[in-house]
């Protein structure tokens, strides 16, 4: 705790680091590793960003499913060039915010806008929570949590803090005594002054087939059984507050098990004007006996037929946002470790660059710009204040083999 002391006194004081406006008790770009039975995670403070995760394919091959970079300091460059968000926490408020103003309390607030030439904000502001230098305050073998003292960021009101713990695990079962992998996001922020609104994300690139096909959409499955409804937007992603039907709109139905390649092509201008892919915010309509913020099943899965590997996400968030990768254009490379595991195995040694549909991002959030929506009465999934619980966004990742 000596380091999170430090960070606090640094913070108040005004002395801070040039890449972090918040102290770290190492570099922002030293590498964390966990480990479990069957899974090894790696981080970096910056961002407190998962760059790293390796899990067993039906062969007992550990595959790396998400996409990144070896070299940690890549990912600064990353966010000066390309700026994908390869794997950090996005806030203090993920996805968009309408002309990047919101009223709260009576009182109006503009934060600063960074996308589609200033009718928006995206992930948090120019320098969002992606960009921060987290400090490590907790690491043990198999967790650790990253803290981010937020001195009203951006122009958002109030001190907030944050942390976000990750955890790697193993659970045995079934007849054959298997052996599971689970990774865990716990991510736990608390207004210090003020009444504020926060809605953050996990912002992970995942694909289950390691990059060992140029693409995920002839392997891999998906599955959201509780996502009936999506809230519609306009030709920049921007919610014009009305709630659509998956079964009405090509493309965006997966409440059964759908090959990812069979509904993409179809989802013309889902993702934007012009656009055909996916980059939408999916409502999860949980069961009827189920709490509204239950997160003791799935309510996503996917698995690729090319490795075996799939994956089940539980989450008590309202809804997922998920994005296929239709805006990468295959310049960015994978990473020199995934290419070595795939050279000799991966039909023509397996993908070289991220392509276009060739991953698939998923955030466990709440209902995206709810700030300038006060007709879906949702204030209490996003206001927070010092008299309020704090906000806790929990979500695990179980991996299995078919």
């Amino acid at each position: 705790m000596k380091a999170f002391a430090t960070a606090l006194s640094l913070a108040a004081s005004g002395v801070l680091p040039t890449l972090a406006q918040t102290a770290t008790s190492s570099s922002p770009f030293t590498l964390y590793t966990l480990t479990a039975d069957n899974i090894t995670a790696t981080f970096i403070p910056y961002g407190a960003r998962l760059t790293s995760l390796l899990v067993p394919d039906r062969d007992g091959t550990r595959q790396d499913v998400i996409a990144g970079y070896d070299d940690p300091q890549k990912y600064l460059t990353d966010t000066e060039t390309n700026h994908t968000y390869f794997g950090p926490v996005v806030g203090r408020f993920a996805n968009r915010i309408k002309n990047s103003t919101f009223s709260l309390n009576g009182q109006t607030y503009h934060i600063p806008a960074n996308e589609h030439g200033g009718a928006d904000t995206l992930h948090g502001g120019t320098v969002g929570y992606d960009q921060r230098n987290w400090t490590v305050t907790a690491k043990t073998a198999d967790s650790i949590t990253f803290t981010l003292l937020d001195d009203a960021f951006e122009g958002f009101p109030g001190t907030l803090l944050t942390h976000e713990t990750f955890t790697v695990s193993s659970m045995r079962s079934g007849p054959y005594d298997r052996v599971y992998p689970r990774l865990t996001s716990r991510i736990v922020a608390t207004p210090l002054d003020k009444a504020t609104p926060i809605m953050m994300a996990n912002h992970i690139y995942w694909n289950l087939n390691a990059f060992r096909e140029q693409s995920i959409l002839n392997d891999t499955t998906f599955w959201m059984p509780y996502s009936d409804r999506y809230i519609q937007t306009d030709g920049i992603l921007i919610p014009n507050g009305t709630f659509g039907a998956v079964a009405s709109r090509p493309g965006l139905d997966f409440t059964t098990p759908t090959l990812f390649g069979k509904n993409v092509p179809q989802a013309v201008d889902a993702c934007g004007t012009g656009c055909t892919g996916l980059d939408n915010a999916f409502i999860i309509d949980r069961p009827r006996y189920a709490g509204p913020e239950s997160s003791d099943f799935p309510v996503l899965s996917m698995w690729s037929s090319s490795t075996g590997i799939r994956m089940d996400l539980s989450t008590n968030q309202q809804g997922l946002q998920v994005y296929s990768c239709d805006g990468q254009n295959g310049t960015i490379p994978v990473r020199q470790s995934q290419k070595q595991r795939n050279a000799n195995s991966a039909p023509n040694g397996g993908a070289q660059y991220v392509n276009k549909y060739g991953c698939v991002v998923i955030e466990t959030q709440g209902y995206i710009d709810s700030v300038n929506h006060p007709e879906w009465d949702k204030s209490d999934y996003f206001v927070y204040s010092p008299s309020t619980g704090p906000y806790v966004n929990y979500a695990t990742y179980d991996f299995s083999t078919f």
